[in-house]
């Protein structure tokens, strides 16, 4: 197959709660990625995200493992799947122009990007065009300092893209912007709000974040783990989500990332937080369809285990809880 012929992915990467969905979902919903596939890897069992990209023309989920460890077999195979689907006369789906695929906030791009261009099927008919990397204003600083891998994601980026840039001043877009231009001087730099795109002030004499060196052994001995909590019915929502308040209060830097779509008197909500911060509910509407995983809670983060939450959401709350058949997703360095 001649190298024009290739269809084009773009990878999107970004650490846990960057912003990753709520900007492929501006690019869906503008047009500017109308005709793509969409793919969309998620580390727990209990996918949340796909959901939310409803109106693209099609998507493929992976879910239970990142695509750049456990999950690459998978990926691997669902991308061939695709490029059989393109040469094959006799098939009658749509053929798409751009792949996207949105990964795990778990997830190295690196060794994602190594495997579709090594694959010998893949590298002829696949063409990965650009890493698109996210990182939150609110966050991205505590991130880098922290997360050995939220630091390998900024260095494998094409392209950087500042989210939530209303949340933070403009002092704390210059450092941020700065401290990126340090580990990848090479990436076209940009920020957005809800997925559009906003001005970027000048850097200016902004000076970098010191960052501290990592070991080889990455994060050390709390990896970031995906586990997840099944709500027994006829939960008691007030209770609940004073619980999920308490929790996040005390615990909100281990607690990097809880996601899930429950069912309450007011419908179906999707319920999101990143590190001490819950963002508004979003009821779901009814073109979005329903699933029999949903009332299952994903929590993401570190220095907890599953029995934590059961045990603390029954002590502080008296509610009943399961654990969902999903087994802990460890970080991939």
């Amino acid at each position: 197959m001649h190298p024009e012929s290739r269809i084009p992915l773009t990878l999107l990467g970004g650490f846990l709660g960057s912003g990753k969905t709520t900007w492929l979902r501006h690019q869906l919903h503008a047009g500017e990625m109308a005709q793509s596939l969409v793919i969309v890897n998620e580390a727990a069992d209990v996918p949340v995200d796909d959901m939310l990209l409803s109106r693209s023309s099609e998507i493929r989920l992976l879910a239970g493992g990142c695509a750049c460890c456990n999950g690459k077999d998978r990926l691997i195979a669902l991308l061939r799947e695709v490029c059989d689907e393109r040469v094959d006369e006799s098939f009658t789906g749509a053929q798409h122009t751009h792949l996207v695929l949105e990964t795990s906030g778990l997830a190295d791009p690196g060794p994602i990007v190594d495997a579709i261009r090594t694959d010998a099927v893949l590298m002829h008919h696949i063409l990965v065009r650009e890493i698109v990397v996210v990182v939150d204003a609110l966050h991205g600083i505590a991130y880098l300092k922290s997360e050995p891998l939220g630091r390998s994601q900024v260095e494998t980026a094409d392209q950087l893209i500042i989210t939530k840039a209303d949340a933070v001043d403009d002092a704390a877009l210059r450092q941020l912007s700065a401290t990126l231009n340090v580990i990848n001087p090479g990436a076209k730099l940009s920020a957005t709000v809800m997925g559009s795109e906003v001005t970027l002030p000048e850097a200016g004499d902004a000076d970098a974040v010191q960052l501290p060196a990592f070991n080889s052994s990455g994060s050390g001995a709390n990896p970031v783990i995906s586990t997840s909590i099944r709500l027994a019915g006829g939960t008691d929502w007030t209770a609940f989500g004073l619980w999920l308040s308490a929790l996040l209060h005390a615990r909100g830097d281990d607690v990097v990332r809880v996601k899930g779509v429950i069912r309450t008197p007011s419908g179906r909500l999707l319920l999101q937080s990143v590190r001490k911060i819950v963002q508004s509910p979003e009821i779901l509407p009814d073109s979005v369809t329903a699933r029999k995983d949903e009332n299952c809670i994903v929590f993401i983060g570190k220095g907890f285990k599953r029995r934590d939450l059961q045990m603390s959401l029954k002590r502080f709350a008296g509610l009943h809880c399961e654990g969902a058949d999903v087994q802990d997703q460890r970080e991939a360095t």
